[in-house]
């Protein structure tokens, strides 16, 4: 420290590279180069390694004939194909499954979760045991366990167990009965949406209108009119442009209708029943995280204990649940790749199985199959995000 200007300290000079600020960005910058040195070293490595043993590299297979079928398939798709197209068969696949699963277990969980708070003994104790083999027993036994016990063990085509509704259960798969929609059934589709959009438009002004004025004006039954019967009248007016291919039981197979594999259904109630499992008990942990009170008062006010839940304690455990229902769905989406045991047609049995044994191109196979997860994984975060903000306690 030295003296200047009538006795006034000055602090000293700091080097440079005693400058905290400095040495932090120079680590930083060491480090960064340390990381891009070990992934060129990688990517040089396999490339060199690829070259080695003769095997293509790129993109160029996308458009290549794939040569084999699949059992499964929301688009259209033959052997004929590309191994884009057979890509693509393969996500949808996956994303089918998951979503058809993701809204089953969460109405399962739900109510099991609810279940397990029930002031019955039985039930209670049912849905404890429920959660208590599903949540300790792994996933991939759950799947083999319907796909094999119990959908394997099903009657042959000509012995068809047969439902109300037409609906035909065997080795097969499940079939029901496929929806012909006529050229003007777009007309009645179109009144639908266009009287959601409504129903919603006036929810949204009752809100307002209980915001300002602390009374919500009732559209309950209006919204149930203009879903309903608006979009009905237009479809008996015009001649209910909908028929059914009814599935037939012959003699040695089972023809017509619409036909769910048992590799698909299977995964669906592995998925679904798995994952209820958890979402129960986040559910449980969010009405338990409310105070008693809240019961209470509702009970006060003459409200049974079926009200409660649904008028009060639910709207408040939300902002408990869903957060934790964000990692369950990530976790069922990634679960689904599990369909590869069972052989359900999903995008790693597709795209990461068959198309790599053909090509014998990992390196692009399993990247690609990488980023489609993760996009799935931040697209369903963002929008468990999103939701979890509309749903938060907001203080006034």
């Amino acid at each position: 420290m030295s003296v200047v200007n009538g006795g006034r300290p000055s602090e000293a000079k700091v080097v440079f590279y005693n400058d905290p600020r400095i040495r932090s960005l120079f680590f930083q910058l060491v480090l960064l180069a340390l990381i891009v040195a070990l992934f060129w070293f990688a990517y040089d490595n396999t490339v060199a390694n690829l070259k080695k043993r003769n095997i293509a590299q790129g993109f160029g297979f996308w458009n290549v004939e794939a040569g084999f079928d699949i059992s499964q398939t929301l688009i259209s798709y033959s052997a004929a194909s590309s191994y884009g197209r057979a890509f693509w068969v393969g996500l949808l696949n996956t994303l089918l499954v998951s979503g058809v699963s993701i809204v089953l277990a969460t109405i399962l969980g739900v109510v099991i979760g609810i279940l397990r708070l029930s002031k019955n003994w039985l039930i209670a104790k049912l849905a404890t045991v429920y959660v208590e083999i599903f949540r300790n027993v792994p996933l991939l036994l759950i799947l083999y366990f319907w796909y094999r016990g119990v959908l394997g063990l099903l009657p042959e085509p000509k012995n068809s167990i047969i439902f109300p509704g037409h609906i035909l259960l065997n080795t097969r798969g499940l079939l029901t009965p496929r929806p012909v929609l006529g050229d003007d059934f777009i007309y009645p589709f179109v009144a639908f949406v266009v009287m959601v959009l409504i129903a919603i438009g006036l929810s949204v002004r009752a809100k307002r209108v209980q915001e300002s004025t602390g009374v919500r004006p009732k559209t309950g039954w209006l919204s149930f009119g203009l879903i309903v019967l608006v979009p009905s009248v237009i479809f008996i007016l015009i001649g209910a442009p909908l028929s059914f291919d009814i599935p037939v039981q012959g003699r040695f197979n089972a023809s017509g209708g619409m036909s769910l594999a048992p590799e698909f259904v299977s995964m669906v109630i592995g998925l679904t029943t798995y994952t209820a499992a958890f979402i129960a008990e986040n559910v449980r942990a969010g009405i338990l995280a409310i105070s008693k009170g809240q019961t209470e008062a509702a009970q006060s006010l003459g409200l049974s204990h079926a009200q409660s839940i649904r008028l009060v304690i639910m709207p408040q455990a939300l902002r408990v649940i869903v957060p934790l229902l964000n990692s369950e769905y990530l976790s069922l989406t990634k679960n689904s790749s599990l369909g590869v045991s069972i052989g359900y047609p999903d995008l790693v049995s597709v795209f990461t199985g068959t198309v790599l044994n053909q090509t014998g191109q990992a390196v692009e196979m399993v990247s690609v199959t990488m980023l489609v997860y993760l996009t799935l994984s931040l697209l369903t975060s963002g929008f468990m995000n999103w939701f979890n903000r509309r749903v938060a306690l907001v203080e006034r």
